[in-house]
């Protein structure tokens, strides 16, 4: 008899499984008590703060931290946080990084003033300084949301949200990521929203990238598509972001 193939939700409940006992273990076995998660209002962050309350459920937390950010992606990391049951708290980082921001260009005048990407990636690392602030206060550990299709063309902020403890999406691609927020519940507007990294107003992923993460996934999955050239392109260019800093090696002698 040929043996039936498990479903779909099986396979994901599997893998929902894995991912919480990997974040528990993890954390565990580095001497941690508990999970950290910055929770954006969109999918991955979503999904990672639904494994954390499932490795911890008493002992995870998720952090809310708008930063010159749009109203309704505060709302849904409200609505995630409260969907999942997780504890959360809420960091105004607004005025912060306009104080910053003004200070980097009143000081610096090779500092063009509409250099918009260099000051939006300001906020991703004043959010890991939050997120570890209370890791260090709590002996949690920092647990990231990049998944595996923003990590091979370094669609991250370096020391920023790439700055964490553990990935665990990080062996994932989105594709895979929309299916696991749908099985563990997230709510349904945060799933279907475009996905965002919220740097600026109107900005999207996929608008920034020039290609969708279905394109993306599939080339990852050997499958090329119009924009192959530029995947490669990225995938190289952001190299350095994946990997340690190099550390020069002893004088010889």
């Amino acid at each position: 008899m040929t043996k039936a193939r498990p479903s779909a939700a099986h396979d994901m409940e599997e893998l929902a499984v894995h991912l919480a006992g990997w974040i528990e273990s993890t954390i565990e076995g580095s001497g941690g008590v508990g999970a950290v998660v910055g929770v954006s209002g969109g999918v991955d962050s979503a999904v990672a703060a639904a494994l954390c309350k499932r490795a911890f459920p008493h002992h995870s937390l998720a952090l809310v931290m708008p930063c010159a950010s749009d109203p309704g992606d505060i709302d849904d990391a409200h609505l995630v946080a409260h969907h999942f049951g997780i504890a959360s708290c809420t960091i105004d980082l607004t005025p912060t990084f306009e104080r910053f921001a003004e200070a980097l260009h009143v000081s610096c005048a090779e500092l063009p003033a509409d250099d918009r990407p260099t000051t939006a990636n300001v906020k991703p690392r004043l959010r890991m300084t939050t997120l570890y602030a209370f890791a260090n206060h709590l002996d949690y550990r920092v647990v990231g949301t990049g998944n595996a299709s923003e990590l091979a063309v370094g669609y991250f902020t370096k020391y920023g949200d790439g700055a964490v403890d553990l990935l665990p999406l990080g062996g994932i691609t989105k594709t895979t990521v929309l299916e696991l927020a749908r099985h563990l519940g997230v709510p349904e507007r945060v799933v279907d929203k475009p996905p965002s990294a919220g740097l600026w107003a109107g900005q999207t992923d996929e608008d920034e990238l020039g290609f969708s993460y279905a394109e993306l996934d599939a080339h990852l999955a050997g499958r090329p598509g119009p924009h192959a050239d530029e995947i490669e392109r990225r995938v190289a260019a952001s190299r350095h972001k994946r990997e340690s800093a190099p550390i020069a090696p002893p004088l010889a002698g």
